[in-house]
């Protein structure tokens, strides 16, 4: 394959080698590592950030690698942001995973297309691999476009790649205009990204990741985001020991992937799924979360089993809940 192809590392050997086993059998022809370092409060990261980075060592098809190893750590705000402004220094579009991020295998050629067939149409930005029983009526292509830009694993362009900035600098001029309402069409979604642009100009990037500046990159463009009509992407990382993503509850985890039918049945035409941004926006942003003593219990209970535990019944609820 000769898309490059991102693998962001931090401290989960595990997590790395299954997602590294799926670059394996791509066979990239460019890899490039991007790795953080360790904190210096969790002595155990050294061990840990070392073994992650071995697993990458273990390259054995012809591959050019570049690295990009950060001797302390930056977090999930800065390193993302500065590695992926270092590939896009080296790469013209590259497909991207983090290191809990576990794709299909036919998500590489998907990316690969899809890659090709948009490279020049500066309206599209964002090639997404999760669908997360995202429409509710089965979609007629291989794909639909949307706003909203899931970066579990993905795939973008340099060109698009060039209007991020990890500091909003045009949030607080857009901040009292129609602009999100204009874009997503329900006050409540607007009120809601609002406030978390609010808090990422406010705080930056090292307390609220760096993914929220990408997402308010591609609206300012008003760029569109290709969203697959099968789940590519499965997130392995949600459990206690997660930056963010600590709820094995949520419906985005563990989340089986159904492989992408070729050859690909393109859109004839470039309208967002307004229905599906809708459910999107309701799994979200504005999903009521579920209160009380049982829920408490629930997920304490849930959280002292066994990792390998915990992802087979995370599995198997997010099988249920899309039959």
């Amino acid at each position: 394959m000769n898309v490059p192809v991102v693998l962001m590392i931090f401290n989960r050997p595990e997590a790395t080698a299954r997602v590294f086993a799926e670059i394996a059998r791509a066979r990239p022809t460019r890899l490039l590592v991007i790795a953080d370092g360790p904190r210096a409060d969790r002595p155990d990261d050294v061990e840990r950030c070392a073994a992650a980075r071995a697993v990458v060592e273990n390259v054995d098809w012809d591959c050019d690698v570049l690295r990009n190893y950060s001797p302390v750590n930056l977090g999930v705000g800065r390193r993302p942001a500065t590695g992926l402004r270092w590939v896009f220094e080296h790469v013209e579009e590259a497909i991207i995973f983090e290191d809990d991020c576990v794709p299909h295998p036919t998500f590489f050629r998907f990316c690969e297309e899809l890659l090709r067939h948009y490279r020049d149409d500066e309206r599209v930005m964002h090639i997404s691999g999760d669908n997360w029983n995202f429409n509710a009526a089965p979609v007629p292509f291989s794909y639909f476009f949307s706003c909203y830009c899931y970066s579990c694993g993905w795939a973008t362009w340099r060109r698009a790649f060039r209007h991020y900035d990890p500091e909003l600098r045009l949030w607080p001029t857009l901040r009292g205009t129609p602009w999100l309402l204009d874009i997503l069409g329900d006050p409540q979604a607007a009120e809601f990204w609002a406030r978390k642009f609010d808090r990422s100009h406010a705080d930056g990037i090292e307390r609220h990741g760096w993914d929220w500046p990408w997402l308010f990159a591609c609206w300012v463009q008003r760029g569109l985001s290709i969203i697959p009509k099968t789940n590519l992407i499965s997130n392995i990382g949600f459990g206690p020991d997660a930056t963010h993503t600590r709820n094995l509850d949520d419906e985005r985890a563990f989340v089986p992937t159904v492989a992408m039918e070729f050859p690909l049945q393109h859109p004839p035409y470039m309208v967002r799924d307004t229905a599906a941004d809708r459910r999107i926006a309701e799994q979200v942003a504005l999903k009521r979360r579920r209160r009380g003593v049982y829920r408490r219990l629930r997920q304490a209970a849930v959280g002292s089993l066994p990792p390998r535990v915990r992802h087979t019944l995370a599995s198997l609820q997010a099988t249920r809940t899309r039959a």
